[in-house]
């Protein structure tokens, strides 16, 4: 083999997974058609399931020294001269109805303020330090998927060229060419309105309030990044989704939905998208596997999307290079679709209610009315909460015992050291069981898994065992250790030696 695995996209879903797979031991190649980053405007927060999936990574110095960044120019926006900024006490929202933090059974787990790009550089950062190639201007044109490897071609300006890999990973976006090549079905609803950001300069910022406004023609708001502009119009989609996006036509859509007499004196960047809602039948076809964009398309309501791909990064990441060191069979991969997809579904059906709670006519005004207050319910307010920013995702790993399938969130750990954390000791992407049990029976029992399991002693209870992506694979119901082994065996395969039970 040439490389073990070609990623195509180096977009944060694309870099995340060569770091995943780097970790596990894996050789890395990413392919990216595009020069330089795109300076588009994308998400403009991630939500914490994906905030700790870099946290466990090394990155958490990084992503809080990005947001103070953002927090700063968000407090000028918004004239707040100190203190945090209104996104740290934001819990996010369901069709731009909040989401009371008040009422949150973990508020301390919640969205950064960290954008799109600057995520994007946290990671490449961190690719450069673990030495992952990255190729720009690399445009995939086919593949054939052989018994043991798959041919990649491309072309750049350098010419045609070709790879032999043994997977190939496709994190290249909603038009997945990798996608469209291995032919996925990728069934859906149509898009029915359109969406616009832009970095703008007004005639009379001002006469635009802050905060998200719903009218008789749309939705609009602006903020709270400095000069940002976001639009739902629901005319109807793009007639040319591909066509360049003007200051005139960002102009004209502001003020028909604001009702405002408002100029835009300039346009930094603007686009355009829809509601397109689409997933794929399944996230593999034999040596060829998608995440992100790639697999699940839809409204970008709350900021799920970008979370959503990343999380699901984190899922694929340790579970390949596990199949590619030879440590477990093919059958892993199964895991990831069973895992990831039902939650890519969860998602999707919430962004079509919120479309239909957002439309301007009368019947869709009175039902987000009932939603609202339903939402004052403290039970209600914090399942919509959870919802919302993935933490009630729960993995099915056929067992009912305690938090297995959930993801667990940071917490200090004594054998980190002073002011040591869980994630700080999963930095380089191992297992780790935390023991509760009687003379460190667990510990023992994990022994012969030491290359591939951290065991440290917890007192704190419950004894847990968890995978690198953070999911709860097993759980002691008291102190003892049924089940471990087993669990063992099922994520890391068989040991290098066994020890008595």
């Amino acid at each position: 083999m040439a490389v073990d695995i070609v990623v195509v996209g180096a977009g944060p879903v694309g870099l995340l997974t060569a770091i995943e797979l780097t970790l596990g031991g894996a050789s890395v190649l990413v392919l990216e058609r595009l020069v330089t980053p795109s300076r588009n405007i994308k998400a403009l927060g991630i939500g914490p399931l994906a905030v700790e999936a870099l946290q466990r990574r090394g990155m958490a110095a990084a992503i809080d020294a990005e947001e103070e960044r953002n927090a700063s120019a968000i407090n000028r926006f918004l004239r707040q001269d100190r203190g945090e900024s209104r996104m740290a006490k934001f819990s996010g929202h369901f069709a731009f109805l909040p989401i009371r933090r008040e009422v949150q059974r973990e508020p301390q787990r919640r969205m950064r303020a960290v954008d799109q790009q600057g995520l994007e550089a946290i990671l490449s950062d961190r690719a450069r330090a673990l030495g992952i190639e990255v190729r720009r201007g690399c445009a995939v044109t086919g593949y054939e998927d052989r018994a043991d490897s798959v041919a990649v071609t491309w072309t750049s300006s350098a010419g045609a060229c070709a790879i032999r890999c043994a997977y190939l990973v496709g994190c290249d976006g909603g038009r997945s060419t990798v996608r469209k090549l291995a032919g996925f079905g990728f069934p859906g609803t149509p898009p029915t309105l359109t969406m616009y950001q832009a970095i703008v300069d007004l005639d009379t910022p001002s006469a635009l309030p802050s905060g998200w406004h719903r009218t008789s023609e749309g939705v609009f708001a602006h903020g709270p990044f400095p000069r940002r502009l976001f639009m739902l119009d629901f005319s109807g989609p793009p007639q040319d989704r591909q066509a360049p996006v003007t200051r005139e036509e960002i102009e004209a859509v502001l003020r028909r939905i604001s009702g405002t007499d408002i100029r835009v004196r300039a346009m930094e960047v603007g686009n355009r998208w829809a509601d397109n809602t689409r997933l794929a039948e399944t996230y593999r076809k034999g040596r060829v596997l998608l995440a992100g964009d790639a697999a699940h398309v839809h409204a970008p309501f709350g900021g799920q999307g970008l979370s959503l791909g990343l999380v699901d990064a984190a899922n694929l990441g340790w579970k390949l290079a596990a199949v590619v060191r030879g440590d477990r069979p093919e059958s892993l991969l199964d895991t990831y679709t069973a895992e990831r997809r039902p939650v890519a579904e969860a998602v999707l059906a919430n962004t079509l209610a919120q479309v239909a709670i957002m439309r301007p006519d009368p019947q869709s005004g009175a039902m987000r009315d009932i939603m609202a207050k339903l939402m004052q319910i403290d039970d209600i307010g914090s399942l919509m909460g959870e919802m919302m920013n993935g933490l009630a995702t729960r993995y099915d790993l056929n067992t009912a015992q305690g938090e297995v399938g959930r993801l667990i969130g940071d917490r200090p750990v004594r054998e980190a050291g002073p002011g040591g954390t869980l994630y700080d000791i999963m930095r380089e992407g191992r297992a780790v069981l935390l023991d509760a049990s009687r003379e460190g029976m667990a510990s023992r029992l994990a022994a012969p898994w030491e290359r591939r399991v951290i065991r440290l002693p917890d007192q704190a209870g419950p004894s847990m065992l968890i995978r690198p992506d953070g999911c709860v694979a097993w759980a002691a119901s008291d102190d003892g250790t049924g089940g471990l082994v087993d669990a063992l065996h099922r994520w890391f395969g068989a040991p290098g030696m066994r020890v008595s039970d």
